[in-house]
């Protein structure tokens, strides 16, 4: 299979690693980083944020690979000068209010239009590039994947803390993401004309300048050929990432061969999906989620492991069987979220949760 491509990117936290607050390192990080690995170390709007990209990866096993590695320079960099690293949705109780905007023209254009919505955006998520050729199958698949947003979302919850504070969510940085326009499940479109006349409109009117301003959980890329998969916190370990970027592969592979043989998943509109997105945020695996065929309320658990089956004849072509196997270890030791708030509910102490984190980041590698 040519199609289907892999790239990764993981926004991760810098930590100082006395006061355990996030650190605005003015991108030495970065800086050190790109001698090395060129353009795959970059900067983010806030400074105490470093994101890393893997280059095109043919499959699951090179890219588990290149994120282990960036993740390893990363972190060793970082403990150069005396920080450290960590992935999780949220930081636990760090404030927005004390963390610098990183130096650059895009990011002070977006904070002077977008104003406190932008400075408070102090999240880390998972982004997965799916390699699909055609702009037309690109639209085909995605507007039939985003049904499957909340199923991964959910396995993904890492945030279920917000400037020190509890939130009764398993997933906050969604919450804190909503501000901005252009965010969450996109809609249904025709056709791939139909989207471009989207974009068209909307960069005809000023609304945006270039198609990379629309933030939904899911997107055609503008530039490049794939689908981008935007739904998922920054996971804690990178055998979650791995499980993440294999259920969103296999999903694009089993809805285009589908396609291929003239069929094709049911199409559901935006407010039944947001549904099953906002108990996912929720209750991360333990609550219940909508199954639409059936119109029932499914324990979430069980509609992951109807995902799996759904998806299992297209897992040995793409050779992912492996990282689709640590799903069921998620559901058995919890999520990234669940973890966290079993570390804090030991002591009630913030310090011990970013301490458990930090210590996760290269575990596995």
């Amino acid at each position: 299979m040519n199609e289907f491509t892999l790239g990764v990117e993981e926004e991760f936290m810098v930590i100082d690693p006395v006061t355990r607050e996030l650190q605005s390192h003015d991108q030495k990080i970065v800086d050190s980083a790109q001698k090395i690995h060129e353009d795959q170390v970059k900067a983010e709007m806030h400074q105490a944020v470093v994101e890393v990209g893997t280059h095109i990866c043919r499959n699951t096993e090179e890219a588990r690979k290149e994120v282990g590695k960036l993740r390893t320079t990363v972190a060793h960099l970082a403990g150069d000068i005396g920080l450290r690293i960590g992935a999780a949705g949220t930081h636990p109780f760090s404030h927005w209010q004390h963390q610098l905007i990183t130096d650059h023209p895009r990011y002070f254009e977006i904070v002077d239009e977008l104003q406190e919505a932008a400075r408070s955006n102090l999240i880390f998520g998972l982004h997965v590039h799916v390699g699909i050729q055609s702009r037309d199958m690109a639209i085909h698949i995605a507007n039939q994947a985003r049904y499957f947003l909340p199923h991964v979302y959910a396995l993904s919850t890492n945030s279920p803390f917000w400037e020190g504070r509890n939130t009764g969510y398993k997933s906050f940085r969604t919450k804190v993401f909503d501000k901005f326009p252009r965010t969450g499940i996109p809609d249904y479109f025709d056709s791939i004309e139909d989207y471009d006349r989207y974009i068209k409109l909307l960069v005809k009117t000023n609304c945006i300048d270039n198609a990379k301003k629309i933030w939904w959980d899911l997107r055609v890329h503008p530039f490049f050929e794939t689908i981008e998969f935007r739904v998922c916190d920054c996971p804690m370990l990178i055998d979650e990432t791995m499980t993440f970027v294999a259920l969103f592969q296999c999903i694009c592979a089993k809805l285009y061969k589908l396609r291929l043989s003239n069929m094709k998943f049911i199409t559901y509109n935006r407010a039944l999906i947001n549904e099953n997105k906002w108990r996912a945020a929720r209750y991360g695996i333990d609550g219940k989620m909508i199954d639409f065929g059936k119109e029932l309320e499914v324990n979430t658990r069980a509609l992951i492991l109807e995902l799996l089956d759904f998806i299992d004849d297209v897992v040995d072509d793409l050779g992912c069987r492996d990282d689709l196997q640590y799903v069921h270890k998620i559901l058995e030791n919890g999520t990234g979220a669940d973890r966290q708030l079993a570390i804090y509910n030991q002591n009630n102490n913030f310090a011990d949760v970013v301490d458990y984190i930090t210590s996760q980041t290269l575990k596995g590698i």
